[in-house]
């Protein structure tokens, strides 16, 4: 007997603030809760450099955005508490929010650092119905990991992640099928997925404000004005049609990635190569964690129109190092994007091997094999006695890798 899909979208809120904030107090119960004051992740107050990754509850009551530039932000508001990020430590957080959510079901996609998609169809008829399950779920990640999530509740994908974006913080949410009309529809044209900030202007220019007016539009008009793809694609999620399944990792052996789907469109190198930088130490630490190489370095971006490129580079020789992999990375970025908007970044790597079979390059030098023992250090460090035992960022700092990303020490991810 099949069973009517059930899609949990979880969604920490603000989560690198929430992370940096619940590891302060878990290391002094004393220290201030970022989250009470007004106060951002992301840059360097005093150089104004950088831009805001993060921002707490009482930040948006002056108007400061994610992925503004800092210096902006500080002049909305010169009191603003702005803190490094520490992309290791969040990357530690991340992890133990999956282990709980496995829990649950083993059916889990892990769409960023901070979100995941749990599908619950073979799973819920053992703990309860789906809105006491998501409302355990959300009060055993602030009981036991100390921070909030929203989740999303509904049939599929789209409709679980629209849902888990209505009211925040710390709430749960349904969107199912028959709630459409009356939850989703009303909203603005800009709070559809993937609908971006150029898609959004060009529907509003010939009257479609909301999601519903949207989902009335012939789509055969829409396809004359943002092309075939795309329109079909922003159509059919008006409609709340998506049938896309809840997918886990590939194989291991297959290759190792990372991407992430942006909050505002991105068309600037600086912020870009940021991004690369955080997606890079994350497959870095994962390649050195499972003792294995890559020999194929991808980016892939994709544009609010829907628009997907891949670029990718075969190395001299295998490499497990966060270093080579981002430096690659920027350099395949830069020379096959042509500064569109992107709505999602990611980097890739493949043919993966047995670290046990790579042969120590005559030309390698002396800088790269202190740098691979050096990461290889800081990974075991971390293992045993915790993320914070040693900043990586200082480390990369004297490479100059954050030379190319959006600020000095801060952006790190394991």
């Amino acid at each position: 007997m099949s069973r009517e899909p059930l899609i949990f979208h979880i969604d920490v809120n603000s989560a690198f603030l929430s992370w940096e904030s619940a590891d302060r107090l878990r290391q002094d119960p004393n220290a201030l809760d970022l989250r009470t004051v007004v106060s951002a992740v992301g840059g360097d107050a005093q150089l104004r450099h950088g831009i805001v990754l993060a921002k707490s509850t009482p930040a948006k009551e002056y108007g400061i955005t994610t992925g503004e530039p800092i210096a902006q932000a500080l002049r909305k508001c010169p009191g603003l508490t702005v803190v490094p990020a520490r992309f290791d430590i969040y990357l530690e957080y991340s992890r133990t929010l999956m282990a709980l959510l496995s829990d649950y079901t083993p059916d889990i996609e892990q769409f960023s650092i901070d979100e995941a998609f749990l599908d619950m169809t073979s799973t819920i008829h053992l703990f309860g119905s789906p809105l006491t399950v998501a409302n355990q779920i959300r009060e055993r990640v602030w009981q036991e990991l100390h921070f909030t999530v929203n989740i999303g509740i509904a049939p599929n994908k789209l409709l679980a992640k629209m849902a888990s974006d209505f009211k925040k913080p710390n709430l749960c949410h349904t969107l199912f099928t028959h709630e459409i009309q009356t939850k989703m529809w009303p909203l603005p044209i800009g709070e559809l997925f993937f609908v971006g900030h150029s898609a959004r202007q060009k529907l509003e220019r010939i009257g479609i404000h909301t999601i519903g007016q949207l989902a009335g539009c012939d789509v055969m008009y829409l396809k004359r004005l943002l092309g075939e793809k795309y329109a079909v694609l922003i159509h059919d999620y008006a409609c709340g049609i998506d049938s896309s399944p809840v997918a886990s990792r590939e194989p291991a052996n297959k290759g190792y990635g990372n991407s992430t789907t942006l909050a505002k469109d991105v068309d600037d190198m600086e912020t870009a190569r940021y991004i690369l930088l955080s997606l890079s130490e994350t497959v870095g630490a994962r390649l050195r964690r499972d003792h294995v190489m890559c020999d194929c370095v991808c980016v892939e971006i994709k544009d609010w129109d829907f628009h997907t490129q891949t670029h990718q580079t075969t190395l001299n020789n295998p490499t497990d190092s966060t270093t080579v992999i981002y430096e690659q990375a920027c350099r395949l970025l830069e020379e096959f994007w042509d500064r569109t908007p992107l709505r999602l970044i990611g980097v890739r790597t493949t043919k993966i091997s047995d670290e046990s079979y790579l042969q120590m390059s005559l030309f390698e030098s002396e800088q790269s094999k202190k740098m691979k023992e050096m990461e290889k250090a800081v990974d075991h460090i971390r293992n045993k006695f915790g993320t914070d035992s040693v900043k990586r960022a200082s480390f990369l700092q004297k490479d100059r890798m954050v030379d190319h990303a959006a600020g000095k020490e801060k952006h790190m991810k394991n």
